[in-house]
Protein backbone atom coordinates (compact mmCIF):
# COMPACT_ATOMS: atom_id res chain seq x y z
CA UNK A 1 0.00 0.00 0.00
CA UNK A 2 3.25 2.52 0.63
CA UNK A 3 3.41 2.71 -3.48
CA UNK A 4 -0.34 3.26 -3.83
CA UNK A 5 0.17 6.06 -1.16
CA UNK A 6 3.15 7.26 -2.68
CA UNK A 7 1.88 7.20 -6.20
CA UNK A 8 -0.98 8.76 -5.81
CA UNK A 9 0.21 11.41 -3.53
CA UNK A 10 2.49 12.27 -6.32
CA UNK A 11 0.22 12.87 -8.78
CA UNK A 12 -2.10 14.69 -6.40
CA UNK A 13 0.72 16.80 -5.70
CA UNK A 14 1.90 17.09 -9.58
CA UNK A 15 -1.87 18.07 -10.40
CA UNK A 16 -1.60 20.81 -7.80
CA UNK A 17 1.99 22.43 -8.70
CA UNK A 18 2.77 21.70 -12.56
CA UNK A 19 1.49 22.94 -16.10
CA UNK A 20 -0.83 20.91 -18.35
CA UNK A 21 1.46 19.80 -21.19
CA UNK A 22 4.58 22.37 -20.49
CA UNK A 23 8.06 21.23 -19.82
CA UNK A 24 9.45 21.62 -16.30
CA UNK A 25 13.02 21.80 -16.45
CA UNK A 26 14.00 19.66 -12.61
CA UNK A 27 17.40 18.84 -13.70
CA UNK A 28 18.41 19.96 -17.29
CA UNK A 29 17.84 17.46 -19.78
CA UNK A 30 17.96 14.28 -17.68
CA UNK A 31 14.90 14.89 -15.00
CA UNK A 32 11.95 16.46 -16.47
CA UNK A 33 8.04 17.15 -15.03
CA UNK A 34 5.62 17.08 -17.73
CA UNK A 35 2.42 16.67 -16.68
CA UNK A 36 -0.39 14.93 -18.81
CA UNK A 37 -3.58 12.86 -18.82
CA UNK A 38 -2.66 9.49 -20.70
CA UNK A 39 -6.25 8.06 -21.54
CA UNK A 40 -4.42 5.26 -23.31
CA UNK A 41 -1.36 2.68 -22.32
CA UNK A 42 1.94 3.31 -23.44
CA UNK A 43 2.93 5.82 -25.45
CA UNK A 44 -0.55 6.49 -25.42
CA UNK A 45 -1.40 3.65 -27.43
CA UNK A 46 -5.28 2.35 -27.02
CA UNK A 47 -7.13 5.46 -26.53
CA UNK A 48 -10.00 4.06 -27.57
CA UNK A 49 -10.23 1.09 -25.05
CA UNK A 50 -9.63 2.84 -21.98
CA UNK A 51 -11.72 -0.03 -20.44
CA UNK A 52 -9.99 -2.86 -21.29
CA UNK A 53 -6.81 -1.36 -19.55
CA UNK A 54 -8.97 -1.20 -16.28
CA UNK A 55 -10.09 -4.29 -17.26
CA UNK A 56 -6.38 -5.96 -17.85
CA UNK A 57 -4.95 -3.86 -14.65
CA UNK A 58 -8.22 -5.63 -12.41
CA UNK A 59 -7.33 -8.92 -13.42
CA UNK A 60 -3.44 -8.46 -12.94
CA UNK A 61 -4.38 -7.22 -9.57
CA UNK A 62 -6.37 -10.07 -8.58
CA UNK A 63 -3.64 -12.71 -9.84
CA UNK A 64 -0.91 -11.31 -8.06
CA UNK A 65 -3.38 -11.22 -4.57
CA UNK A 66 -3.97 -14.67 -5.71
CA UNK A 67 -0.26 -15.68 -6.02
CA UNK A 68 0.87 -14.32 -2.72
CA UNK A 69 -1.97 -15.65 -0.68
CA UNK A 70 -1.82 -19.39 -2.21
CA UNK A 71 1.41 -19.90 -3.90
CA UNK A 72 4.19 -17.07 -2.71
CA UNK A 73 6.46 -18.46 0.47
CA UNK A 74 9.29 -16.84 -0.54
CA UNK A 75 9.90 -13.25 1.34
CA UNK A 76 11.53 -12.15 -1.92
CA UNK A 77 8.74 -12.99 -4.33
CA UNK A 78 6.12 -11.60 -1.76
CA UNK A 79 8.03 -7.96 -2.14
CA UNK A 80 8.73 -7.98 -5.41
CA UNK A 81 4.66 -9.10 -6.04
CA UNK A 82 3.53 -6.56 -3.35
CA UNK A 83 6.02 -3.89 -4.87
CA UNK A 84 4.03 -5.18 -8.49
CA UNK A 85 0.91 -4.67 -7.26
CA UNK A 86 1.35 -1.27 -5.73
CA UNK A 87 1.99 -0.01 -8.74
CA UNK A 88 -0.92 -2.29 -10.71
CA UNK A 89 -3.26 -0.53 -8.14
CA UNK A 90 -1.94 3.28 -8.78
CA UNK A 91 -2.54 3.34 -12.29
CA UNK A 92 -6.15 1.33 -11.49
CA UNK A 93 -7.26 3.59 -9.11
CA UNK A 94 -6.73 6.63 -11.57
CA UNK A 95 -8.32 4.50 -14.28
CA UNK A 96 -11.37 4.29 -11.66
CA UNK A 97 -11.72 7.68 -10.00
CA UNK A 98 -9.88 10.33 -12.44
CA UNK A 99 -11.77 12.52 -14.84
CA UNK A 100 -13.47 11.28 -17.36
CA UNK A 101 -14.68 8.95 -14.87
CA UNK A 102 -15.59 5.33 -14.32
CA UNK A 103 -14.14 3.01 -15.86
CA UNK A 104 -12.16 5.06 -18.19
CA UNK A 105 -10.10 7.88 -16.53
CA UNK A 106 -7.28 9.11 -17.04
CA UNK A 107 -3.45 8.09 -15.82
CA UNK A 108 -1.63 10.76 -14.36
CA UNK A 109 1.83 10.69 -15.96
CA UNK A 110 4.42 13.71 -15.40
CA UNK A 111 8.05 12.59 -14.96
CA UNK A 112 9.79 12.32 -18.00
CA UNK A 113 13.62 11.07 -18.96
CA UNK A 114 13.90 11.95 -22.45
CA UNK A 115 17.88 10.80 -22.16
CA UNK A 116 16.36 7.65 -21.77
CA UNK A 117 13.33 7.02 -23.30
CA UNK A 118 10.93 9.51 -25.58
CA UNK A 119 8.25 8.27 -22.24
CA UNK A 120 6.27 10.22 -19.97
CA UNK A 121 5.25 8.13 -16.93
CA UNK A 122 4.61 8.29 -13.14
CA UNK A 123 5.86 6.39 -9.98
CA UNK A 124 3.43 3.41 -10.20
CA UNK A 125 5.19 2.56 -14.08
CA UNK A 126 8.09 3.07 -12.15
CA UNK A 127 7.57 0.05 -9.62
CA UNK A 128 5.38 -1.95 -12.51
CA UNK A 129 8.36 -2.03 -14.92
CA UNK A 130 11.31 -2.49 -12.40
CA UNK A 131 9.52 -5.13 -10.61
CA UNK A 132 8.67 -6.91 -13.90
CA UNK A 133 12.23 -6.60 -14.45
CA UNK A 134 12.94 -8.37 -10.91
CA UNK A 135 10.24 -10.75 -11.69
CA UNK A 136 12.26 -12.34 -14.70
CA UNK A 137 15.58 -12.04 -12.72
CA UNK A 138 13.83 -14.31 -10.28
CA UNK A 139 12.66 -16.62 -13.01
CA UNK A 140 15.63 -16.63 -14.64
CA UNK A 141 18.10 -17.29 -10.98
CA UNK A 142 15.34 -20.40 -10.92
CA UNK A 143 13.63 -18.97 -7.62
CA UNK A 144 10.43 -20.50 -7.12
CA UNK A 145 7.36 -18.77 -5.57
CA UNK A 146 7.90 -21.15 -2.56
CA UNK A 147 11.19 -20.03 -2.15
CA UNK A 148 12.88 -23.00 -3.06
CA UNK A 149 15.58 -23.04 -6.11
CA UNK A 150 15.04 -24.66 -9.24
CA UNK A 151 18.40 -26.32 -10.14
CA UNK A 152 20.02 -28.12 -13.34
CA UNK A 153 19.80 -31.12 -11.27
CA UNK A 154 16.39 -30.96 -10.16
CA UNK A 155 15.04 -30.02 -13.36
CA UNK A 156 17.10 -32.91 -14.68
CA UNK A 157 15.63 -34.94 -11.66
CA UNK A 158 11.63 -34.23 -12.94
CA UNK A 159 12.50 -34.75 -16.67
CA UNK A 160 13.23 -38.20 -15.94
CA UNK A 161 11.14 -38.82 -13.41
CA UNK A 162 8.55 -37.75 -16.46
CA UNK A 163 10.16 -40.06 -18.47
CA UNK A 164 10.23 -42.95 -16.57
CA UNK A 165 6.69 -42.77 -16.13
CA UNK A 166 6.01 -42.50 -19.74
CA UNK A 167 8.62 -45.37 -20.47
CA UNK A 168 7.53 -49.08 -20.97
CA UNK A 169 8.87 -51.39 -18.57
CA UNK A 170 11.58 -53.23 -19.95
CA UNK A 171 10.57 -56.83 -20.01
CA UNK A 172 14.60 -58.00 -20.48
CA UNK A 173 15.11 -56.44 -16.86
CA UNK A 174 15.10 -58.69 -13.77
Amino acid sequence: MLVLAADQFAKNAAIAALPSERVVPIIGDFLQFYLVRNPGAAFSLGEGVTWVFTIALAVVACVIVYLGVRRVRSRLWAIVLGLLLGGVLGNLTDRLVREPGFPVGHVVDFISTPWMMPAIYNVADMFIVTMMISVAILVLFGLKLDGTRETKASRAAAESADGAVDAPADPGAR
